[in-house]
């Protein structure tokens, strides 16, 4: 279990796949007309169906999202078995967005320009998105909770000042923490970091288990790393962009490396770009067993004539409920 300081003892609570809770608000905030002609009503989905969500982002070869795929252009399996995907939606729909923020003194050149990352995230937000901000050195706190008011997490930004070591593992799972109570289905963390973690108690197996059960994308824009990429969760000598790599490829998210520090607000906007125009697939897992056992996700995309080569990411996985 991770022992984070944050400024209270945080308890890794394992969430299986968010079933009724989540699949009833996905139906109702993203696409509530058509799920009711295709399903029924909604309240006959919210008794007898447990549905996964599967986040998609869907790019160019140039990067930019691209939208007008239908539900027919897509194939989903769990390990390897096909799933009838029975909810689709593309719809743009408010999002729980934390920022955690590396204040070690590291980062210290680059503190600047990495604020100037988070304003074009907030720049633009939707405006009934909501917002946290976590910031770590050698601990990892909780600046500001969850809120629609960007001036509050702005000012906490503004007046960040570095120094220390960096716990970044904490401040994800204080970041995982917070965002249980985020109030959309649509929720991402975007890490800004040089990747380096010399102080956090959390393991990277504790953080792997943590992230995978989590309904969470988490985007890692790592400034100035230059470490290879080193396959797989390995112990703790996994650092810089290796390291933010792994978090975030486990839940359909992606590492952004900047080496020049005028490209960050660019990066920061295509985040925001890509969280604006997912795709989002909902199925009703059709493989035995209520194991609690993880279950791998692949996305198979047919591109329709016309559109350019097809580039796709998403959840790599879920637990399985338990009996």
């Amino acid at each position: 279990m991770c022992n984070v300081k944050e400024p209270t003892q945080i308890e890794i609570i394992v969430r299986r796949i968010p079933v009724c809770g989540i699949a009833c608000m996905f139906l109702a905030s993203l696409c509530p007309s058509s799920s009711q002609a295709q399903t029924g009503s909604l309240a006959t989905i919210r008794v007898n169906s447990d549905l996964v969500l599967i986040p998609v982002t869907v790019t160019d070869g140039s990067g930019r999202s691209v939208s007008g795929l239908e539900r027919e252009n897509f194939e989903l399996y769990e390990d390897k078995v096909k799933q009838e995907i029975t909810q689709f939606a593309s719809e743009d729909t408010p999002v729980s967005i934390g920022f955690v923020f590396d204040t070690s003194g590291s980062m210290r050149p680059r503190i600047q320009k990495a604020r100037e990352a988070v304003a074009a995230l907030l720049n633009d937000a939707n405006p009934k998105d909501e917002f946290f901000l976590v910031e770590f050195n050698s601990r990892a706190q909780l600046l500001a909770g969850l809120t629609t008011r960007t001036d509050e997490i702005w000012q906490q930004v503004s007046a960040m000042q570095t120094g220390g070591a960096t716990a970044l593992l904490d401040a994800v799972q204080v970041a995982l923490n917070e965002m249980k109570n985020a109030q959309y289905t649509r929720k991402a963390i975007v890490i800004i970091s040089d990747g380096e973690d010399n102080a956090s108690r959390c393991s990277l197996h504790e953080l792997k288990a943590a992230v995978r059960e989590s309904d969470v994308l988490i985007y890692s824009i790592g400034i100035g790393g230059s470490d290879a990429y080193l396959p797989g969760w390995l112990p703790q000598n996994l650092t810089g962009s290796a390291l933010l790599n792994e978090i975030a490829k486990q839940t359909g998210g992606r590492l952004f490396e900047v080496h020049r520090l005028k490209e960050l607000s660019g990066v920061a906007s295509k985040i925001s770009e890509w969280l604006r125009h997912q795709y989002v697939l909902a199925f009703k897992p059709n493989t035995a067993g209520k194991n609690g056992g993880y279950r791998h996700i692949q996305v198979k995309i047919t591109k329709p004539e016309g559109f350019p080569r097809l580039h796709a990411v998403w959840r790599l996985g879920y637990y399985a409920p338990a009996e």
